[in-house]
């Protein structure tokens, strides 16, 4: 049966997360009993409850009259109107609920439809279309682009160039290497970023948003993070603070990461009318939308004071939490002081001990000796190889046992 499927689908990887924690399963009895039962840092998922307040709405949504039938893909006039509200409160920002919104199973779901939506699919690879991706970047951005047919190209962010690239050097190096910018469909940024937790600024989006003037391809934003900030750091930004985005620009939001939904799966998308309604016909062709009582809950905590409190508190929890391993990795000899640790999101990335040879090889080390779950920076991209990415969202208590092993089983920096 295996030939009857495509090539583009044959010649996947299975996602990297799932790959790690079926070994981390396969690994589990042996590991509980020699007293390292695993402790993941590896999912970008948070292990909070999310706010009480979209169980409570969940609950009284589900005893009203037609919540149980068929929904809209584009999503209910009660959330789409909440998702704008937000917008303007966040940041600032005017969406029309009618045609520049669009209600998304999750954010991943929807970034990857609307690379389907762009790319002609071919199996030569001089004449695919192009995506701009960064790297390192979502480890999922470079099999989105592959199962649709396409080709992505790597942007580097590096410390260099404060993990704000220059997009004319993309193009000379895309060129450089035998394509054309004529093939370019998309540059997909992601502000704060994964893996890194690097913020850009307000006039790096204004660049962005030029670039994708100047040649005539959509800039998709990818803001699942936009909301976990640290205290004292600069607010992240959406790209339509920037003048002009709406020509050329869509932005992807989700209720995961500030939110903890991460199983709810629901998230939006909004901008340039004609792409968000290109999107929207697809979607139309292929699901039938969020389950009604779910979409009533997120509508609820999106502009509600529970739902503002739960990120602050969310966002303080995680800070604490990167202060335990930044600690305990300076105890190891990590060159912390140098690292410069981001201020967002809940991910710290860290170079691997010199005596390592690959990010694969210190992380299976880890993995097999402590039991402590990482990823291998080379997941998500070239760029990534050497370096290591650690979600801190187990607790506190888990943070200082990660430490604790990582002394008693020799991981030091050396």
């Amino acid at each position: 049966m295996k030939d009857l499927f495509n090539d583009y689908v044959q010649s996947l990887e299975t996602y990297i997360m799932f790959q790690i924690k079926q070994e981390t399963q396969r690994l589990t009895p042996e590991l509980t009993q020699k007293e390292r039962k695993p402790i993941s840092l590896s999912m970008g998922a948070p292990v909070e409850r999310p706010p009480e307040l979209v169980y409570e709405k969940i609950k009284e949504a589900m005893q009203e009259d037609g919540m149980h039938t068929y929904t809209t893909p584009k999503g209910e006039a009660y959330l789409i109107e909440s998702i704008a509200k937000r917008m303007k409160a966040r940041f600032n920002v005017e969406m029309d609920p009618k045609t520049e919104i669009f209600s998304l199973i999750g954010s991943k779901e929807g970034i990857a439809n609307i690379i389907r939506a762009l790319i002609n699919p071919t199996t030569n690879d001089k004449d695919k279309d192009i995506i701009l991706i960064p790297d390192p970047g979502y480890a999922s951005y470079k099999e989105m682009v592959k199962v649709s047919g396409g080709l992505s190209y790597g942007i580097p962010l590096t410390p260099e160039n404060n993990y704000m690239p220059d997009l004319e050097d993309v193009v000379k190096n895309l060129e450089k290497d035998g394509y054309s910018m004529k093939k370019v469909k998309a540059l997909i940024i992601n502000y704060p970023n994964n893996p890194l937790g690097a913020i850009c600024t307000k006039e790096y989006l204004q660049k962005a948003v030029d670039f994708c003037k100047k040649y005539n391809i959509l800039l998709i934003s990818d803001a699942a993070y936009v909301d976990l900030t640290f205290e004292g750091a600069p607010k992240a930004h959406s790209v339509f603070e920037a003048e002009g985005a709406k020509d050329v620009a869509v932005e992807f939001f989700s209720f995961s990461k500030p939110y903890s939904m991460t199983g709810w799966r629901i998230g939006w998308v909004c901008g340039n009318k004609e792409a968000v309604g290109i999107l929207g016909k697809l979607k139309s062709t292929i699901d039938t939308g969020i389950y009604k009582p779910i979409q009533k809950a997120a509508a609820e905590i999106l502009n509600s004071k529970e739902g503002d409190e739960y990120i602050v508190e969310a966002n303080k929890r995680f800070e604490r939490k990167q202060k335990i391993i930044i600690d305990g990795f300076k105890e190891l000899g990590w060159p912390m002081e140098k690292l410069n640790p981001p201020k967002a999101t809940f991910y710290l990335w860290l170079p691997i001990p010199p005596k390592y040879k690959t990010s694969k090889e210190f992380t299976d080390a880890v993995l097999q000796k402590s039991g402590v779950v990482l990823v291998p920076g080379n997941a998500f991209g070239e760029k990534g190889e050497g370096w290591v990415r650690m979600s801190i969202v187990a607790s506190e208590e888990q943070m200082h046992e990660v430490i604790r092993r990582l002394k008693e089983d020799g991981f030091y920096f050396e």
